[in-house]
């Protein structure tokens, strides 16, 4: 709640001080000064401070309201990170995604379903590199 107040302040603070143009109607509005726009609202800032000694009963009534805001907030921001973070079974039909250690059954299926057989490899030479080529080498040995 207080961010939210704290961001409201800020943003209006920016958008007062974002320069305006020039406009007939601008020229007509009274021009205050940085000074003056100071010193009013440092006067309403002390006038703020003195509402609970004037009015106890809408302090009272205000405090019991932003309690109840903030516990409010509390409880959803609570709601919604359980939302988040609980862990919901899978529920939908496609097989896409599905958790291949469930079985139907109820069991567990394997997750290997490769038998130790299918994971030997057949490893086999291949035709042209079984024959051995035939290198005919020079005579060295001197004739007599």
């Amino acid at each position: 709640m207080m961010f939210l107040l704290r961001m409201a302040f800020w943003l209006g603070l920016v958008l007062v001080l974002l320069p305006r143009e020039k406009t007939p109607e601008s020229e007509k509005m009274p021009q205050i000064g940085a000074a003056d726009a100071v010193s009013a609202a440092s006067a309403a800032v002390s006038d703020m401070s003195q509402f609970c000694k004037r009015q106890p009963a809408a302090c009272e009534v205000g405090g019991q309201a932003a309690s109840m805001i903030g516990q409010r907030a509390t409880d959803g921001a609570r709601k919604l990170y359980q939302m988040i973070t609980d862990k919901k079974p899978n529920d939908h039909t496609s097989s896409i995604g599905d958790d291949p250690s469930e079985s139907p059954e109820g069991g567990t299926a394997p997750h290997d379903t490769l038998e130790p057989g299918d994971l030997d490899v057949e490893w086999r030479l291949s035709a042209a590199t079984t024959q051995v080529p035939q290198i005919s080498v020079p005579d060295s040995t001197p004739a007599n």
